[in-house]
């Protein structure tokens, strides 16, 4: 059981050679971080088995209030509700802070449709992001899709 950056060690068909004119930046981000492999830009969770589950963007990081707080740190919280079958969190563009509180888009598991209103679920989540890393990371805003 281990956690990390996911870094693939051999080339594949669909792999990215450059980025349009600018090669120097496809090195440093994709191939200097980790030489000799391709830094995929996302982090993993290897079990004792074998198995990978991607965790997340590591770059993915939201300034809230002055806290920076990593998307898949609430997605991994969010993901942990009974109702919930996946989670994506952004940040929006606020007025007066530049970035607001997060927006969290949530498609429910398919049993969990008929789980109660949107506010029901929102609300709960809210407290357990709060609960689990703090009160300024609960999202503004949370969309449930199905």
């Amino acid at each position: 059981n281990i956690s990390g950056a996911l870094c693939i060690s051999k080339a594949w068909p669909g792999m990215a050679r450059t980025i349009y004119n600018d090669h120097k930046r496809f090195l440093e981000t994709y191939l200097t971080p980790y030489p000799g492999f391709f830094f995929t830009g996302d982090g993993a969770y290897r079990t004792s088995v074998g198995y990978y589950q991607l965790t997340g963007r590591l770059d993915d990081i939201i300034n809230i209030s002055g806290h920076r707080l990593g998307t898949a740190e609430v997605e991994d919280v969010v993901n942990h509700h009974v109702a919930v079958a996946e989670s994506a969190v952004i940040s929006y563009p606020h007025e007066i802070k530049g970035e607001g509180k997060m927006l969290a888009f949530l498609p429910l598991k398919h049993l969990s449709w008929d789980y109660g209103t949107t506010e029901t679920l929102a609300g709960e989540l809210k407290e357990l992001i709060s609960k689990k890393i703090a009160k300024y990371a609960a999202p503004d805003y949370v969309q449930v899709t199905h």
